[in-house]
């Protein structure tokens, strides 16, 4: 399973996962420039002010209707969410948006396809 990692300057922390799945995952060290991103993630999640991916994937079982492709954590408007994008039956790409500490599904956006 290949699983990358990258952060951005603004709080954004996203994970690109591999086909294999989840559940068996490594972590791939961030830049130095990088690791508050990662570290105020970590401790978003550590203070309950965020699930876990595994909790969340647990709570929102529309996400299990797919393969997911690609999740992002990121602080907006002092609200931690969860953004998972999801390529499901027939090609259909969704994006979620979720609120990370209680898992309410807040938006999800079917995008077109080409």
């Amino acid at each position: 399973m290949t699983v990358s990692y990258s952060f951005s300057k603004t709080g954004v922390v996203a994970f690109n996962l591999g086909v294999s799945g989840l559940i068996a995952w490594s972590m791939a060290l961030p830049a130095q420039a990088d690791q508050a991103d990662h570290d105020r993630a970590l401790q978003a999640v550590r203070q309950g002010h965020a699930l876990s991916l595994k909790a969340l994937l647990e709570r929102v079982p529309v996400l299990s209707q797919g393969q997911i492709l690609e999740v992002e954590l990121e602080q907006s408007h002092g609200r931690w969410v969860y953004e998972i994008k999801t390529l499901e039956s027939g090609g259909r790409l969704v994006k979620y948006k979720l609120d990370a500490k209680t898992g309410e599904l807040l938006q999800s956006r079917v995008k077109a396809q080409p």
